[in-house]
């Protein structure tokens, strides 16, 4: 295991791109966090792409930032009762389980 830089900026400096990574940074009025996948970094600033947009952090806000494990496997939707009662299983062939 690779020992990360100390500081945030350089460990964002030296992340390879395509990193999944989070970012805590300064904002009006506190901090907030970006988490996703790495774009790219430059001296001024670093780009992450989060679920809902690429997101430019200038360097001078950050105050934390480390590589983070991938996200887990989303769940299958669970099937519970439905408006009639309990749902029967069915085998492979779809005959009814008891």
């Amino acid at each position: 295991m690779s020992v990360s830089p100390s500081r945030p900026r350089d460990f964002l400096a030296s992340a390879a791109p395509g990193t999944r990574v989070v970012v805590r940074y300064r904002i009006n009025g506190g901090l907030t966090d970006a988490l996703g996948e790495l774009l790219g970094c430059d001296g001024t600033e670093c780009t992450v792409r989060t679920r809902r947009e690429d997101t430019v952090i200038t360097l001078a806000s950050v105050v934390a930032a480390k590589a983070v494990p991938p996200p887990p496997p989303r769940r299958a939707p669970s099937v519970g009762p439905g408006p009639t009662g309990p749902q029967k299983s069915q085998d492979a062939a779809g005959l009814e389980k008891s």
